[in-house]
């Protein structure tokens, strides 16, 4: 029997399983990965309301890493919400200690599908400039983005969409989900370092909205990444696992399975 790769998901808990760190592992192991997890964030939530979120203790999670890593060779990290930039780049520091090699496919949630924000200390910061430096180091370290529309939108204020784009790509891979774009939706784009992009259409019908889709789908890029294959052929598969869970049923929540 084949052994599975370790793939570790730092992401928030969802008591309803279908976003944060349950989903990515119900991901990781349907994709015949084994998941292990850090949990940044204990929220209030189920797959229709958000009413608050608890952060972890940064010592916490940076202990949780440290002994995992003590003990499994982790080679892909997917990392979900994070209390705010600083501590972010705090938890890919002791990732990179650990493996100097390390590749971490970071989805940079900003808001829940029922529209908390989780970053809404900062938004109300005056000091943009410094929230952006943060952020080019962060996008410096990781391996993968991949943000939504409404996201990219949010990450440079001072910049346009197109700008963004061009910014981040000049720093690391681009995944660009199209489930939030007013045109062309369910097609995402991916965003090379060496300058290429590609086109990742939609196939399946008959899919619905589900809460955590975008867990699911930088869960499972992660996933085929840690399995060996190259990058777009990831993205390429990942996008089709998410559209099953899409359209398991028409609920909020997303059946798993191969």
């Amino acid at each position: 029997m084949k052994k599975r790769p370790y793939i570790l998901t730092i992401a928030g808990f969802d008591p309803s399983n279908g976003a944060g760190l349950t989903a990515d592992i119900k991901t990781i192991e349907a994709l015949k990965g084994y998941g292990l997890s850090v949990c940044t964030a204990n929220t209030i939530q189920n797959d229709v309301e958000f009413k608050t979120c608890y952060w972890t203790n940064i010592d916490v999670i940076k202990s949780q890493i440290e002994i995992l890593f003590d003990r499994f060779t982790i080679a892909y990290v997917k990392i979900g919400i994070v209390q705010n930039w600083d501590v972010l780049n705090q938890i890919i520091d002791v990732l990179s200690e650990k493996n100097e090699t390390i590749k971490i496919v970071l989805d940079p949630v900003l808001r829940s599908s029922s529209d908390f924000d989780f970053h809404a200390s900062e938004n109300n910061s005056s000091d943009q400039d410094n929230i952006e430096k943060q952020l080019d180091n962060v996008l410096d370290k990781i391996y993968l983005l991949t943000p939504n529309y409404n996201e990219i939108e949010e990450l440079y204020t001072s910049k346009t969409t197109k700008e963004t784009i061009t910014h981040i790509s000049g720093k690391t891979n681009l995944f660009l989900k199209g489930g939030h774009k007013k045109e062309a939706i369910g097609k995402d784009e991916l965003f090379t370092t060496n300058g290429k992009r590609f086109v990742c259409n939609q196939k399946t019908k008959n899919v619905s909205e589900k809460h955590g889709s975008g867990c699911v789908l930088s869960a499972a890029i992660t996933t085929y990444l840690a399995l060996g294959f190259p990058l777009l052929k990831a993205c390429y598969r990942a996008k089709r696992y998410t559209e099953k869970v899409l359209s398991s049923n028409s609920s909020l929540l997303g059946y798993h399975k191969m």
